[in-house]
C-alpha cells in the first residue's frame, strides 16, 4: 500500500483517496516574469512522478497546475520592457512549457490562470468579509485577518506569538495585526487592474490558489503540493482562507519537495550559482537531467553539481546500453522485479530505492546475454515497462546512446563516415589509420564498439 510523508502530520501515512479510485492533486504552479530554474525542474519533476505513480497503479489522477500570471514582479518586468504585462507572461509561458516538455513532464491536466478566475477570486473574498474573516484597510487593500484563523501555524508548526515576534509593523500600513496578509491589493496608476466591490486592483498572491484549486477540484481534495519554501508563508495562508471561506476542511495530505543546492550552497542570484533549466540543456541530454533529478528523494535537499550531472548521464547510459540488441517489445513483464519496485515506490514515492530496481535488472540484462539466455527478452522487457513508469527509457536505445550531447560539433554522417574509412582501413590491414581514427572519435567524445555483426557507436 502506497504511503505518502504528510507535512501536516509530519509523518508517513497511508494513502486513502477522498473517492474511491480518484486523486485530486493540486501543485503551485510558476509565476511567468523569467526563465525556469533548475529548481522548478525538480519540484516540476517529482509530481510528474507522483502522478504517473498513481496511475500505474489504477487511480484516476486529476492533475492541476497553476499559473500565476499577474503579480508584482510581472508588472516590475514589463515596465523595464515597456510591454503590457501580458506580452511578459505569454512569452515566459511558452519558455516553460518548452523546458518542461524537454524534461518529460507531462502536462497537468487542468492549467488555470489567475487573470481568469476573477469572479472565483472575488467571489472568494467577498465570503470571507462576510464572515467577518477579511476587512478592507483604509488604503482600500483588503487582508485576512489571522487571528480569526485558530489554526494557523498548523502547518508549519508556528505558534502565532512567536510569529508575531518576528514581524515589523510598517508605520503606513493599515493592518490590523502584523501577520494580516493582502487579498487584494489597490492598482497604482499605469498598473494593469480588474474591477471588484472594493475597487480597481488585482489579487494577492496566496488568495488566487485557493480560489483556482476550488474551481478544479472542489473545497476539499487529496494532494496538494509545492517546493518547501511555499510551506510557509503561502500553504499555510491558503489553509486559513480556503477553510475560513469553505467551513471545511481543505486538503487532505501536504507534499513539499526539497531545495537544490549548488556544491552544496543555497542556489541564488546574488551568489553567482544561479542555473535556469535552459542553461542546463545547453550542456546535457534532457533525459540525462531528468535522471538526475529524480536521483534522490523528492524530500532531501539536491545538490547541483557537474560531477553529479556527468555520472546521471553515465549511470543512465548504462540502463541504455542494457537495452540496447535486445527486442524488449515482444518480452513479458517479471512480477518479482515489478514488486521490488512498486515496494520502493510505495514508501513515500522513493525514486532511488527504485532506480537501484533498474540497476539490477540492467545486470541481469547483460549476464543474460552474455549466456545468450533467452530471459535476456523478459528481463529487458521489464527494464523498459519500469523505467517508463517513472518517465525513463522512453527513446529507442541508439537514438539516446548516439543523440548529441551539446557542444559535440560532429554530426552521425561524419561519423558514420569515419567509420566506413576505419573498415577500409582495416580491411587493408592499415591498422596504423584505424587506430588514428578511433582515437580522434574518442577524443571527441565518441566510442566505437567491435562485434560480428560489425561497429556500432555511441557517446561517451
Amino acid at each position: 500500500m502506497l504511503h505518502i510523508y504528510n507535512n501536516l502530520s509530519r509523518q508517513k501515512e497511508p494513502f486513502k483517496p477522498k473517492v474511491e479510485g480518484k486523486v485530486g492533486m493540486y501543485v503551485c504552479g510558476v509565476t511567468i516574469y523569467d526563465y525556469c530554474h533548475i529548481g522548478h525542474g525538480r519540484t516540476y519533476a517529482a509530481f510528474d512522478v507522483m502522478t504517473r505513480y498513481l496511475r500505474f497503479k489504477g487511480l484516476d489522477v486529476n492533475y492541476v497546475r497553476n499559473v500565476t500570471d499577474i503579480d508584482d514582479k510581472i508588472i516590475d518586468r514589463a515596465a523595464q520592457g515597456k510591454v503590457k504585462f501580458d506580452a511578459v507572461t505569454q512569452r515566459f509561458e511558452k519558455i516553460m512549457h518548452e523546458d518542461f516538455d524537454a524534461l518529460g513532464l507531462l502536462r497537468p491536466d487542468v492549467e488555470p490562470r489567475a487573470t481568469a478566475s476573477m469572479d472565483s477570486i472575488i467571489a472568494m473574498i467577498k465570503t470571507l468579509i462576510e464572515k467577518g474573516s477579511a476587512y478592507q484597510g483604509e488604503s482600500g487593500d483588503v487582508y485576512f485577518a489571522v487571528s480569526e484563523f485558530k489554526n494557523y501555524g498548523a502547518l508549519s508548526k508556528q505558534q502565532l506569538d512567536d510569529l508575531r515576534s518576528g514581524e515589523r509593523v510598517e508605520v503606513a500600513g493599515d493592518k490590523r495585526d502584523p501577520l494580516d496578509f493582502v487579498l487584494w491589493k489597490m492598482a497604482k496608476p499605469g498598473e494593469p487592474y480588474w474591477t471588484s466591490p472594493w475597487g480597481d486592483g488585482r489579487p494577492g498572491w496566496h488568495i488566487e490558489c485557493s480560489a483556482m484549486s476550488k474551481d478544479c477540484l472542489g473545497e476539499h481534495f487529496d494532494i496538494h503540493g509545492g517546493g518547501s519554501d511555499l510551506q510557509f508563508p503561502h500553504h499555510e495562508n491558503e489553509i486559513a482562507q480556503s477553510e475560513a471561506a469553505n467551513g471545511c476542511k481543505f486538503v487532505n495530505y501536504w507534499i513539499h519537495t526539497g531545495m537544490v543546492q549548488v556544491e552544496k550552497e543555497k542556489m541564488s542570484k546574488s551568489l553567482g550559482n544561479f542555473f535556469t533549466i535552459r542553461d542546463v540543456l545547453k550542456l546535457y541530454r534532457a533525459e540525462s537531467v531528468r535522471f538526475f533529478l529524480l536521483s534522490s528523494h523528492y524530500r532531501s535537499q539536491l545538490n547541483y553539481s557537474e560531477e553529479n550531472l556527468n555520472a546521471a548521464d553515465a549511470s543512465l547510459e548504462r540502463l541504455y546500453l542494457a537495452l540496447r540488441d535486445t527486442k524488449p517489445d515482444g518480452g513479458k513483464v517479471i512480477d518479482k522485479y515489478v514488486e521490488q519496485f512498486t515496494k520502493a515506490m510505495d514508501d513515500d514515492f522513493n525514486t532511488p530505492l527504485a532506480i537501484a530496481v533498474l540497476f539490477e535488472l540492467a545486470k541481469a540484462v547483460n549476464i543474460a546475454r552474455k549466456d545468450n539466455d533467452n530471459s535476456a527478452v523478459d528481463l529487458s522487457a521489464t527494464l523498459k515497462h519500469l523505467g517508463s513508469v517513472i518517465g525513463l527509457l522512453e527513446q529507442v536505445p541508439e537514438e539516446f546512446l548516439q543523440s548529441s550531447i551539446p557542444g559535440n560539433e560532429l554530426d552521425a554522417n561524419a561519423i558514420e563516415s569515419l567509420i566506413d574509412e576505419r573498415n577500409a582501413a582495416r580491411k587493408n590491414k592499415d591498422f596504423k589509420r584505424s587506430d588514428e581514427i578511433r582515437d580522434e572519435l574518442l577524443s571527441q567524445g565518441i566510442v566505437l564498439e567491435d562485434s560480428r555483426e560489425g561497429t556500432t557507436w555511441r557517446k561517451q
